[in-house]
């Protein structure tokens, strides 16, 4: 078995304060991709540093925003930052990291960082360039590897059970019509399975992200936007998925929770 854990951590730095290592110890995943992490390369890694995973980083230029990582047992045998554009190459957006597996099949797993965007601005306009830039490396990633995970924060909700007020934010980015489209064509004409939704059932959620305001984590009105979109052979491998969920709103260390999945794989070769 190979457990895959992703989560977005609202800043790496602020999230260990407030509990993610004993999280981190427990959660005995293989491989875990972090978005937002909001630190130089240096710090995330001096962060992280004796927990017994290799961390490779993409921090971004804008100081304090975005930033991706993947954390294996074994690292990785290579790791590219970018997702091929130049616009994008010091986002903090994109990071793909390549691995052997120890029956000689190879496993690409991409920490991905979507913007949360906002109707009908610039930063909108970015959100729906990235997403363009996705439909052209997904399929370029399937053609270069025998399994391939895009995991990460995407920050869309797909479709109705993905967002508990769903009615009250069809105009809002990441509920958006233009925005749902694109995640019909990953699991649609690309041919990538949401192993979280297939796992989980036509079911409201399982959520994600809750705002800290109010009493929306109480009452469970929240987001499905982490996502771990995977090639079909790999999704097969799925056996079971969980959400990470704290006991508390005053326990959660971020305003996501973890997405763990279990994958019927063999284990990580070392690298080299």
């Amino acid at each position: 078995m190979m457990r895959i854990a992703t989560v977005n951590v609202n800043g790496v730095r602020a999230a260990w304060r407030k509990g993610m290592e004993p999280w981190l110890d427990a959660a005995g995943a293989d491989i875990v991709t972090l978005q937002e992490v909001r630190a130089t390369d240096e710090i995330a890694a001096e962060v992280l540093a004796g927990t017994g995973y290799a961390v490779h980083s993409a921090e971004a230029e804008a100081k304090g925003r975005a930033g991706v990582a993947v954390l294996s047992r074994m690292p990785a045998a290579e790791v590219r930052v970018g997702i091929g554009e130049e616009y994008f190459a010091r986002s903090g957006r994109w990071i793909e990291s390549d691995f052997r597996l120890t029956d000689g099949s190879s496993l690409t797993v991409v920490s991905a960082y979507v913007h949360s965007g906002e109707a009908g601005t610039p930063k909108q306009e970015d959100k729906y360039r990235f997403l363009d830039r996705m439909i052209t490396r997904l399929p370029e990633l399937q053609a270069s590897a025998d399994h391939v995970l895009v995991t990460g924060d995407l920050n869309v909700g797909h479709t109705e059970l993905d967002i508990k007020n769903w009615k009250a934010n069809r105009k809002k980015a990441g509920f958006l019509p233009e925005e749902r489209a694109y995640f019909d064509r990953f699991f649609g004409e690309l041919g990538y399975v949401d192993v979280h939704r297939r796992l989980s059932g036509e079911v409201p959620g399982p959520y994600t992200w809750w705002s800290m305001r109010g009493k929306a984590f109480d009452n469970d009105a929240g987001w499905r936007i982490d996502y771990q979109m995977a090639t079909p052979g790999l999704a097969e491998t799925a056996t079971a998925a969980r959400v990470d969920r704290a006991a508390a709103w005053g326990e959660r260390w971020s305003d996501h929770a973890p997405l763990v999945i279990d994958y019927d794989l063999p284990g990580i070769a070392p690298a080299g």
